[in-house]
């Protein structure tokens, strides 16, 4: 991924903010994937792109992503994954389950802190999985 973005923060500080931070920043990486893709792969019109991507990122889909891929994650990735489903959170989820929620939390937070950590390789490379897994 071509870093067009300007990322300041180095892995230190990344690695000291709040998991809802990483997953603040991995729901935008996340929905910009998953956009992208559509756009890429259907001739769909605005309102329908949105109504597929919906299948995506909804949280429920996101919590089975993360099921079906944890056994690949390496321990470190699993700590982030651990303390993003574990931070406090006080929103209530609209269209899911509190336990769905918390694991969809999780994998944004993966997300988010591939993507800030700059872990450009593996945040391809599980983007792809998230694919293969919906």
């Amino acid at each position: 991924m071509e870093e067009f973005i300007k990322l300041e923060k180095s892995t230190e500080e990344v690695q000291v903010m709040s998991p809802l931070t990483w997953a603040y920043v991995g729901d935008c990486v996340y929905e910009l994937f998953i956009r992208t893709h559509l756009v890429n792969t259907t001739h769909l019109k605005p309102h329908k792109l949105h109504i597929e991507a919906i299948k995506y990122v909804k949280a429920g889909a996101q919590a089975e992503i993360l099921n079906k891929i944890y056994d690949d994650l390496t321990e470190a990735e699993k700590d982030i994954i651990r303390r993003g489903r574990n931070a406090e959170n006080h929103h209530l989820p609209k269209n899911s389950s509190v336990q769905e929620y918390m694991y969809a939390t999780a994998f944004e937070a993966l997300i988010g802190y591939l993507y800030l950590t700059k872990q450009n390789e593996r945040l391809q490379e599980l983007l792809s999985k998230s694919l293969d897994n919906t």
